[in-house]
């Protein structure tokens, strides 16, 4: 059974979709946190559609699993409500999940609450999870705190912008906005996101896990392009009673890839594709072991 539910916080309200089972006894839910940038509940933004999440929920509510999926909050606010877009941060989206928890725990009827964390929405996840969750599933989730990643990006991309980089994020890691950046840079550190990327690289996905004392699924593709099984092993290191599961030839939305990366890139704007069966088999299982 599929309702619209709208959970006040302290931010805004969060906007998602609750399936229920059908069964008259209290089933688990899988709470489902989206990934970066502007993406809604179903896995989508305006410049491609997947419906990945969608998928996901519907395909563990084929197994009597309730699911809740929800919009980032920054797609509540208008073009025009550039103060409150800028005065988001990273501790906005975890106190928002910690709302959503909390939200579904008091209702008490659900027989246990899992938190699964996509891409961005695994950091979110596993630090919003902390003492409220009954257990947590990181899915293409990073390893390393994003001022690492965004060195190691550039220095893969180009190489001659690394020591700006590096210098800028020395900075952002000190609590320090940078004034002057190369215009190289300015799509990655404008004067309007620097504010975020200071609350989120405080962050470290390593000790985040390992302060969680309650069951833990790491899942990653071997065919993702934008987290690579390295970052999944990270964590799992990180947490070692954890479950790692990497999942041959998918990609970062949970579809199968056989071919190169085009298929893989023609992907992310196809919502016919289902998501692959593996996946849901990992959390199904993961999800009813969990005591």
């Amino acid at each position: 059974m599929e309702t619209e539910v709208v959970i006040p916080t302290n931010s805004v309200s969060i906007k998602g979709t609750l399936l229920n089972t059908n069964s008259e006894e209290k089933a688990p839910l899988v709470i489902i946190i989206p990934g970066s940038g502007p993406t809604d509940r179903d896995g989508n933004n305006v410049m491609m559609k997947n419906n990945s999440l969608k998928y996901l929920a519907e395909n563990l509510n084929d197994r009597n699993i309730a699911t809740y999926r929800y919009d980032k909050s920054v797609l509540s606010y208008s073009k025009e409500d550039s103060k409150n877009i800028d005065s988001l941060s990273f501790d906005v989206f975890i106190n928002e999940a910690k709302y959503v928890i909390n939200y579904f725990k008091q209702t008490e009827h659900y027989s246990k609450i899992i938190v699964a964390g996509h891409s961005q929405g695994s950091l979110v996840g596993m630090v919003a999870s902390k003492e409220i969750a009954d257990g947590f599933i990181s899915i293409a989730g990073a390893g390393k705190s994003i001022d690492e990643i965004l060195v190691e990006q550039i220095e893969k991309q180009a190489p001659f912008l690394k020591a700006d980089t590096e210098k800028i994020v020395r900075e952002l890691k000190k609590g320090n906005t940078v004034a002057e950046v190369n215009p190289n840079l300015i799509s990655l550190f404008n004067k309007q996101i620097q504010p975020f990327l200071i609350s989120w690289i405080k962050y470290d996905p390593q000790s985040e896990l390992e302060k969680l004392a309650i069951p833990v699924l790491i899942v990653n593709g071997t065919k993702d392009i934008q987290v690579s099984i390295e970052q999944a092993e990270l964590l799992h290191k990180a947490k070692a009673n954890s479950q790692l599961n990497l999942i041959e030839n998918m990609n970062h939305l949970f579809k199968e890839i056989n071919g190169d990366t085009n298929e893989n890139m023609l992907s992310y704007s196809n919502p016919n594709l289902p998501v692959m069966e593996e996946l849901i088999n990992i959390i199904t299982t993961f999800v009813y072991e969990i005591k």
